[in-house]
């Protein structure tokens, strides 16, 4: 893996421990916390994504733009962001907006305390407060980039391990408080996490209140698919509302530019700019 999470080797060990505007799909009519709101059309994309550490650079983005990829993640914030963020202003978002980029907003909030990611840990004392506040920061963050209401916000989760079942139950009560953080704010809630852990524990959740209505899973199978591969139930997630990393670490030279890539298969919202 990039270093942006975490170095390939230890993203493979800790893997490894856990075992176009649309109307809003099946994936949102589950966000509960939606209903009383007015919310504007969710802007998807569908076809290849990028994500790297750090967004690059406006000349690197313009050489890149040569329809193989259409989406860039970027990660707008959060206590645990590996990379510095030198290029991602609101200029750059409006510039690569306008040259047709989409790009997905991913935050790197507190991480589980029974996970290797990040310095910053969930506490179950505190896993819904800080929850709420982290959301808060996100939609800031993103709202400074430019990335206006009704823009997903996808919370990057690291590899744990689901079965201690007390630190589960805290992230899943950091989810649930942030998502719903994200709907008062009317921001659309996305999640990035392992099919072997993180993701599972969403997908698999009996209650699903308040959980994120856009699952991006990380199983690095090397195909570019959002359907063959599912590996959850078949209709969860459906109407525009999964991405898929499946390549990660991948050097790739466009226009002169190399920068060293994860691959994502998209068909789920993205930032509503301009």
């Amino acid at each position: 893996m990039s270093s942006h999470r975490q170095s390939k080797k230890r993203r493979y060990i800790t893997w490894g421990v856990a075992g176009a505007a649309v109307v809003a799909g099946a994936g949102i009519a589950a966000q509960t916390s939606m209903a009383a709101t007015t919310w504007p059309a969710q802007k998807t994309f569908t076809g290849r994504a990028f994500d790297t550490c750090a967004a690059p650079s406006l000349a690197a983005m313009k050489a890149w733009n040569t329809g193989f990829y259409g989406a860039a993640a970027v990660y707008i914030g959060g206590k645990n962001r590996g990379c510095a963020q030198p290029n991602l202003t609101a200029s750059w978002v409006k510039s690569v907006s306008a040259a047709g980029w989409k790009l997905v907003p991913l935050y790197v909030g507190s991480q589980p305390s029974c996970g290797s990611g990040g310095s910053v840990k969930i506490s179950a004392s505190t896993a819904a407060s800080v929850g709420t506040s982290e959301a808060d920061d996100a939609v800031a963050k993103a709202a400074t980039l430019g990335m206006k209401a009704g823009s997903p916000i996808y919370l990057d989760m690291e590899a744990y391990d689901t079965t201690n079942t007390a630190c589960n139950n805290a992230v899943l009560t950091y989810v649930r408080a942030f998502d719903k953080e994200l709907r008062v704010k009317t921001y659309r809630a996305g999640f990035y996490g392992f099919t072997s852990s993180s993701a599972k524990a969403i997908a698999n959740a009996t209650d699903k209140t308040d959980l994120p209505g856009n699952l991006w899973y990380a199983l690095w199978d090397k195909t570019n698919t959002t359907t063959t591969d599912w590996p959850f139930g078949a209709t969860q997630f459906t109407g525009h509302s999964r991405a898929h990393q499946y390549m990660v670490n991948s050097k790739e030279t466009r226009g002169g530019y190399t920068i060293t890539v994860d691959r994502d298969a998209w068909d789920a919202p993205v930032a509503i700019t301009g």
